[in-house]
């Protein structure tokens, strides 16, 4: 377990730095890039193997880097819902490095290769690393690993445009990031530590008000990563300027990443009755505001990016109930929105390939232009709407459940919204539908780019692996029930962290 836990952050580390001393050589990188990442896949999913099949373990194994013994060293934790976000995640980035690879990483200027593929390997490791934290000082460095590759993710190939979109991206992030640092330092101050187990014990010797206080400013701190409503307006103006395979990689992870370190400090610091009430009104915000923002614009990025924000309080939602069904539908949510969310983009970025166009007012004529492009994105965009039997019906019916089962008013209220925000998403997938795919071409669209270039662009290779994509969406309605199951005891952990305390405290770096 010494090397297993780490394994995930190590190996994306050392590739970001074998691709740096190798930049210039493009057709290695394309081949050591997708190999790292998928050694990454590889070691998250043995470790879920041996949390799933080791007893003794109780679902939680913790390394103690260093040898400094907790909670005064670094502590890497893998738990059920850490190592099955690292799955999923893991074969999300896998899948969009090989849309890029098949894309010659398209889009990019002719040294920018070398920039891209050791910057993502690097985004991939901060990913790893957040999952893993078992301390808020290192869930902290995860944050900032993340903000500075993607920073310069969404700056590749620089525009006018994309450089205002940077910097907002980047004046909001670092904005959250002081935020945190401050709550870091308050949290230090008064416990005296800041190794997660140790701390939720300390924390519950703290006066009221003091944990209250810390407790709405971690909300906000990761409201603002996650773009909770109304802190969410840099995220529609950042992500859609982009290259779309970047967009699909921010849509996918980057805000999932924050709603993943609220569930994980919320439930192990400050449990159930501070802020429910502030979550579930939250939760009906934003899901209301994204989802009616979906419905006022014409460029399916934005779109996209508004039908995020919406979605971000579903699993809030989950959360702010603060029970095992409602916290289940968080963590089976997540799975599927980042699945389906990166479809998404990969679907539109083979929408403007065979258009040139990502305007609803000038798209038009696919489903005659490709029917297969049809079908890949029909099936996420109902996933997303909730239509059954897909994935997302699977998420939000065990949401509905749990905010029915709770016999609060206040639940019942937030269930409804979540009822509409679905029929509000599916109107505007309706939307993309009717106008990009049913109606005629405009008169005014752009040229459709030739077959030659879209073909020496390496289409088949992303046309499959967004079908990959699509069909790992279905193949988490298909295995529901074990997932649900695994959901479901990931979140009787969250709500019970003995186990995890155990782990960490008792020194079982088994």
């Amino acid at each position: 377990m010494n090397v297993l836990v780490p394994l995930p952050f190590v190996l994306p580390l050392l590739g970001a730095a074998l691709a740096m001393i190798s930049r210039r050589r493009e057709t290695w990188l394309r081949v050591l890039g997708p190999l790292v990442v998928a050694g990454v896949v590889a070691a998250s999913g043995v470790l879920l193997a041996v949390l799933a099949t080791d007893d003794a373990r109780d679902g939680v194994a913790a390394v103690q880097m260093g040898g400094w013994a907790a909670p005064l060293g670094i502590t890497l934790v893998a738990d059920r819902l850490s190592v099955l976000l690292l799955v999923v995640s893991g074969a999300v980035l896998l899948a969009i490095m090989l849309h890029a690879v098949g894309e010659g990483a398209g889009g990019l200027g002719r040294h920018e290769p070398g920039v891209f593929y050791p910057t993502y390997l690097t985004l991939t490791a901060g990913v790893c690393l957040l999952f893993l934290a078992g301390d808020l000082f290192n869930l902290f460095v995860a944050f900032e690993v993340m903000l500075a590759s993607s920073y310069v993710l969404m700056t590749l190939t620089p525009t006018a445009e994309r450089m205002r979109a940077g910097m907002t991206y980047t004046v909001v992030s670092l904005t959250s990031s002081i935020l945190f640092l401050t709550a870091l330092g308050l949290v230090y101050a008064a416990a005296g530590t800041v190794n997660l187990a140790d701390l939720s014990l300390r924390v519950q010797e703290l006066p009221q008000g003091t944990r209250s206080a810390l407790g709405m400013l971690f909300l906000v701190v990761f409201g603002i990563k996650g773009a909770i409503v109304p802190m969410h307006l840099w995220l529609p103006d950042s992500y859609p300027a982009a290259l779309t395979k970047v967009t699909a990689v921010f849509a996918a992870l980057l805000t999932k990443a924050a709603v993943y370190a609220l569930i994980r400090v919320q439930t192990l610091l400050f449990p159930r009755d501070h802020a429910s009430w502030v979550m579930l009104v939250l939760a009906a915000a934003t899901m209301l505001v994204g989802t009616l923002g979906a419905l006022t614009h014409d460029d399916i990025h934005r779109v996209f990016s508004f039908t995020l924000v919406g979605h971000i309080g579903y699993m809030l939602f989950g959360l702010g109930l603060f029970s095992v069904a409602g916290l289940t539908g968080a963590i089976l949510y997540l799975v599927h929105h980042i699945v389906v969310q990166a479809t998404l983009f990969l679907v539109s970025d083979l929408m403007q390939g065979r258009t040139g166009e990502t305007s609803l007012r000038r798209l038009g004529g696919l489903a005659s232009l490709s029917s297969f492009i049809s079908v890949l994105f029909l099936v996420p965009a109902l996933s997303v709407s909730g239509v059954p039997p897909t994935s997302g019906f699977v998420a939000k019916l065990a949401l509905f459940q749990a905010g029915l089962g709770e016999g609060r008013s206040l639940a019942y209220a937030v269930t409804g919204v979540a009822v509409l925000a679905s029929l509000l998403t599916l109107m505007a997938m309706a939307r993309i539908w009717t106008l990009g795919f049913w109606r005629a071409r405009p008169a005014d669209a752009a040229e459709p780019p030739t077959e030659e270039s879209y073909t020496r662009g390496g289409v088949q290779v992303m046309r499959s692996v967004t079908a990959v994509l699509v069909v790992g969406g279905l193949l988490i309605t298909v295995f529901a029930g074990p997932l649900s199951s695994w959901s479901h005891r990931a979140a009787t952990d969250l709500l019970d962290p003995s186990a995890y305390r155990r782990a960490v405290l008792d020194g079982a770096a088994r």
